[in-house]
């Protein structure tokens, strides 16, 4: 099924407004960065919240939860002050929704053999970034826990389902490792040039390809 006819404008909408967001990021004002990115995910949220629902109410829902999870861990993260640990928890919870969600379309547990290169990369991952985590290490250890069940969730879905709702989740899944992986090398590794574009483009685009997931079987 192709998407929602209002999709395309939003989507516009939103790749604006992470423009934005980033162009205040690097040259300011501060009050346009406060403003457009919690604005890109608003507008998300309503992506997903307006499609039909093609997977059912429960996973709809779920998707719904884990972006505003997800809008409050980017308030959190963008405030004056170190909220890191806020925003941490904010996108736990958003990564458990959607596991939640994605297990509607496949068993947990499916496709056994995926979660290997995905720990794998976990694990270098936590050994790059461990010497600099100090108290933040168990909270950081039970975060990369949940992502990796939510990637390999969309992605044993996909691997047993073919269908276009659950690709646009697996893309979805894996964008988001991605920008998380780069923020936490970015934070506590060394500072990565041009990072917060990376970040936020990866992020969007995952954020994006998730919400889309309602709207289409």
């Amino acid at each position: 099924m192709a998407l929602p006819p209002l999709v395309g404008p939003a989507l516009a909408a939103a790749t604006v407004s992470v423009a934005l967001h980033l162009r205040a990021e690097y040259d300011g004002p501060r009050w346009q960065v406060y403003l457009f990115k919690p604005l890109t995910t608003t507008i998300l949220i309503g992506i997903a919240g307006a499609s039909a629902g093609e997977h059912g109410a429960r996973y709809q829902a779920a998707i719904v939860v884990g972006l505003v999870c997800s809008l409050a861990g980017d308030i959190f993260l963008m405030l004056p002050r170190d909220r890191f640990m806020a925003g941490l928890g904010s996108f736990l919870v958003a990564h458990l929704a959607y596991l939640a969600a994605f297990s509607s379309g496949a068993p947990l547990g499916a496709a056994p053999a995926l979660a290997a290169p995905l720990v794998v990369l976990a694990v270098l991952l936590l050994r790059l970034l461990w010497p600099k985590l100090g108290s933040l290490r168990l909270p950081v250890v039970l975060y990369t826990a949940a992502i990796l069940l939510m990637v390999w969730q969309a992605v044993a879905w996909r691997w047993t389902a073919h269908t276009l709702g659950s690709g646009l989740a697996a893309g979805g899944a894996l964008l988001f490792m991605t920008s998380d992986a780069v923020l936490a090398l970015n934070r506590f590794r060394r500072p990565i040039r041009g990072a917060q574009v990376l970040i936020m483009c990866t992020y969007v685009a995952a954020q994006a390809l998730i919400a889309c997931s309602v709207g289409v079987s």
